[in-house]
């Protein structure tokens, strides 16, 4: 499965971005997908996880009750709705696709976008 992240920007502290995750080729319903990201000079973490079903979710503590991950099938779309956002928010954020199991390890996913640019300003 072929992943398109998009959506990220420059905005300042205390707004809001909202990030796709579209697939080509493959139906996106049938993975889970995470999102992870990666800041400089810092390895790559996990940010939020949805199940193949959208029943099952999972955060970084770091971005509880800020941050939202949902699916929508009928666009093979995953997203991820970024509120409160902060300097330590800045980072490339990646998705990623897996059929083996929901999972907040990196390791365990298959699928890999091409990563999408967060900058925060203070």
């Amino acid at each position: 499965v072929q992943l398109q992240a998009s959506g990220g920007g420059l905005v300042q502290a205390g707004g809001s971005l909202k990030l796709s995750c579209s697939a080509s080729k493959r139906l996106l319903s049938n993975y889970e997908v995470g999102w992870f990201r990666q800041a400089p000079g810092k390895e790559r973490e996990f940010v939020a996880g949805i199940s193949w079903s959208g029943r099952s979710t999972d955060y970084a503590n770091s971005v509880k009750g800020r941050f939202t991950i949902s699916r929508d099938s009928t666009k093979n779309t995953v997203y991820l709705q970024m509120n409160s956002l902060k300097p330590e928010d800045t980072a490339v954020y990646y998705c990623a696709a897996d059929k083996s199991g929901f999972t907040t390890s990196l390791t365990q996913y298959d699928y890999w976008g091409q990563g999408t640019q967060v900058t925060v300003s203070s």
